[in-house]
């Protein structure tokens, strides 16, 4: 059976996914809450595997990460042991961020992550271009970010009345 989400724990998460680094302590505080249930909320969330792990996000401009391209990759065979291959070989290339497999013309897009253009040939030149079953490449490049969310929107938790 699938773990349900309770209001507190919808709190827990809108609180985690803004800063991950909130001790227990904080929290509870927070939710109006004290510590031990916060801490087994948590706990449970984590080995429901809905809470995956703690990350810090970095700024990519500092870390020599400057230019985001969205290549899409159309295959030329569609087997799921082709497209498999594919996802796992894409997966692990060190400047891929992100890869999905899509519904469309193009069968997966990859988030890539490189300094520079001369970066991205000998990448798609070295790596992407050396896969087996790969048809197409088209690459798009981010000139200017608009959005940019690590957090997923969740349902607002419930009103909690307060005693008059």
């Amino acid at each position: 059976m699938s773990y349900v989400l309770q209001d507190d724990d919808i709190r827990i998460l809108q609180l985690l996914q803004h800063d991950a680094r909130l001790t227990t302590k904080e929290i509870a505080d927070k939710i109006g809450k004290t510590p031990t249930p916060v801490y087994e909320r948590i706990r449970r969330m984590e080995k429901e595997g809905i809470i995956k792990g703690y990350v810090a996000l970095l700024d990519r401009t500092k870390v020599d990460r400057g230019l985001i391209g969205f290549t899409l990759v159309h295959l030329k065979e569609h087997s799921q042991t082709m497209l498999n291959n594919f996802k796992k070989e894409s997966s692990n290339f060190a400047e891929v961020m992100e890869c999905y497999h899509m519904t469309g013309e193009f069968d997966f897009i990859l988030k890539i992550a490189i300094r520079d253009m001369q970066e991205y040939n000998e990448f798609l030149i070295n790596k992407l271009a050396t896969l087996p079953n790969v048809s197409t490449v088209q690459s798009v490049f981010v000139l200017s970010e608009g959005k940019v969310e690590t957090a997923f929107p969740l349902r607002q938790p419930a009103k909690t009345k307060t005693k008059k």
